[in-house]
């Protein structure tokens, strides 16, 4: 098909994406060896607008504030897309957005997707993926098959009694599952779990803030779900596999909550990247701007693992040249440090910018679009 998004010469833009592509690997370890377990945790609708330790409001995820203390912090990683199947291709495929158009609805294309599932599971790895909802929603299960999940725990997996909201089951019942099945599990294990709580209409079993707007009942959701997220870890943390495992905390996407932002802006997008575990050898903040589509190469850089097929990646451990790039509905944002610019596909104009903004520097955004744009229209 047609590329909507064809501003630049098809060399120069690949030549362009290229540039921001030469430093993907460093030369730090992170890791007491390269075949930790991998737990990876994402969480649904954290806003680093809520995590105190991202500048956000304090007292809302003191759990993960604490955890991040322990372990490596991103403090500048942003979500690549504004729903809940994009952020998991791009966290679990390094895959960029579509700003339309949504790759997961064609699993014509997802099958042709790289995995890390399906790269660790020729490593020895076993491959679970839980969520307390419906898999089937947003054509998330066929995607995960895709891509190589093998053990799928999803709603139906639950008893009745447990499935007590609107989108299934509560994150204490699904936590509470998750850690069972990991005691089950034989090492290594890459598991992954999908937290759905802090979703609308944020109903939770713990009333912390007792505001009844639509701001106050989604921070009261965060904070249930941060809770459970810290007894996971304090679980966890007394197992004999913990001193042999990363654990990878991060959202599927941020939120206009609290705050009401416009589409397009970089807070709307601000998440959290935590890494924390027994295998893991720093602790610290690390600076580098990234995005979602860049964590499955920071791990498999440190586990000695090639991730040429991830190749919208870069090693966040490595911070020359660091950039976050971002869809929203038929739009682009690019943030580095020297600020950010966010830009409307239909009309090709800024639509934000923050004052030092150098707009020399769009013409890498562009040919990002162009180019991932071009890689789905050919998968």
């Amino acid at each position: 098909g047609d590329n909507p998004f064809r501003v630049l010469d098809d060399n120069t833009a690949k030549d362009l994406v290229q540039e921001l592509y030469k430093n993907k690997s460093n030369n730090i370890s992170i890791l007491t060896n390269d075949r930790p377990n991998l737990i990876f945790i994402i969480l649904e609708s954290f806003t680093a607008k809520l995590v105190g330790c991202l500048g956000g409001k304090r007292g809302v995820t003191p759990q993960l504030d604490a955890i991040a203390a322990e372990g490596l912090l991103f403090r500048n990683f942003y979500a690549s897309g504004d729903r809940s199947e994009k952020g998991q291709v791009a966290i679990l495929s390094g895959y960029p957005n579509q700003a339309i158009n949504s790759i997961i609805k064609t699993p014509t294309k997802t099958m042709k997707l790289p995995g890390l599932a399906q790269t660790l599971e020729s490593y020895g790895y076993t491959c679970s993926y839980t969520y307390g909802g419906e898999l089937e929603f947003a054509n998330i299960k066929s995607y995960l098959i895709n891509t190589g999940y093998k053990n799928l725990v999803s709603k139906y997996s639950f008893p009745v009694s447990e499935r007590t909201t609107s989108w299934g089951v509560h994150d204490q019942f699904t936590f509470n599952r998750f850690y069972d099945d990991l005691n089950k599990e034989s090492q290594p294990f890459f598991s992954t779990i999908f937290s759905l709580s802090s979703h609308e209409p944020f109903d939770v079993p713990l009333h912390h803030f007792n505001g009844k707007g639509e701001t106050d009942l989604f921070e009261n959701s965060v904070y249930y779900a941060d809770s459970v997220l810290g007894d996971f870890i304090r679980k966890i943390k007394k197992e004999p596999y913990w001193k042999n495992t990363l654990v990878v905390i991060v959202a599927d996407h941020g939120h206009p909550l609290p705050g009401h932002d416009e589409n397009d802006v970089p807070s709307k997008f601000h998440i959290p990247l935590v890494f924390t575990g027994g295998a893991l050898t720093e602790k610290g903040i690390v600076d580098t701007y990234g995005s979602q589509t860049d964590i499955a190469t920071t791990i498999l850089d440190q586990m000695k693992i090639p991730a040429d097929q991830f190749k919208w990646g870069r090693d966040l451990l490595d911070s020359a040249g660091s950039f976050a790039f971002y869809n929203f509905n038929n739009g682009f944002g690019w943030v580095t440090g020297s600020g950010y610019a966010t830009v409307d596909n239909v009309s090709g104009r800024i639509i934000h910018q923050s004052p030092s903004f150098d707009t020399s520097q769009l013409k890498f955004a562009r040919a990002y679009m162009q180019v991932s744009y071009q890689d789905y229209l050919n998968r």
